[in-house]
């Protein structure tokens, strides 16, 4: 599931003709290195579009994948009513999902795979401005707090995240504002073992239109010293 419903308001104003997935780095749009992280296995992706949902729809349609793909219209109210709106094509199941503005890697993809609950997590610079979790004993997620004035968890929550379908028992409600999938997850976690998995290179915050020029940095630098190890 690809979370691509929303208008990208820190990026304006590059996102007033273009959805902020279709933003590129180095070239190549957020969606496809999404699509790209994706193990073979997967054969379905569902698709939350709202904000210039068409402009990536005809992209898509383009593109020649292995996979099948549904679009499904998100909400206005925010992420969590955006997912919430995918659960009629899900029945008892486990499943990927990932913000659509996510600069994804296939080696954390496979990682997060591995647990039958996960989500991706790393050290925050900026803790109040991320979803915070805070761990049990036994290493899983207890609870997330977004955007807390103080905290001392230092692991962040990512976009990225394997869930079942008892998430859709649990209602979204308000929180600072919004109705965050975040909060949504922290209900879920409260009841089921959510693993965090810690991110294998440092995460690829892409809120800005700065944010896109220092990305394609990374990949870059990323891409060099992949060459040089071959």
């Amino acid at each position: 599931m690809i979370l691509a419903a929303g208008q990208g308001i820190r990026m304006r104003p590059l996102t007033l003709k273009t959805p902020k997935p279709l933003l590129k780095v180095n070239g190549k749009p957020i969606l496809d290195y999404i699509l790209e992280s994706f193990p073979s296995e997967i054969d379905e992706v569902i698709i939350v579009v709202k904000y210039l949902g068409n402009h990536i729809k005809k992209y898509i349609g383009t593109k020649n994948l292995w996979m099948r793909i549904r679009y499904v219209q998100g909400s206005d109210k925010g992420s969590a009513y955006s997912f919430m709106a995918t659960q009629k094509y899900l029945n008892n199941e486990r499943f990927l999902v990932i913000n659509g503005d996510e600069l994804t890697d296939s080696v954390d993809i496979v990682n997060i795979l591995k647990k039958n609950l996960s989500i991706l997590v790393f050290r925050p610079d900026n803790p109040s401005a991320c979803g915070m979790a805070s761990l049990r004993k036994d290493g899983t997620i207890v609870k997330i707090i977004e955007k807390p004035a103080r905290t001392k968890s230092t692991l962040a929550v990512n976009g990225v995240m394997v869930l079942n379908t008892d998430i859709f028992d649990y209602t979204p409600q308000l929180s600072k504002g919004e109705f965050y999938l975040s909060t949504m997850i922290g209900h879920f976690a409260r009841d089921h073992k959510l693993f965090p998995m810690k991110l294998k290179k440092t995460i690829i915050d892409i809120s800005t239109p700065d944010d896109l020029i220092r990305a394609g940095k990374i990949l870059r630098a990323r891409r060099k010293i992949g060459k040089q190890q071959i």
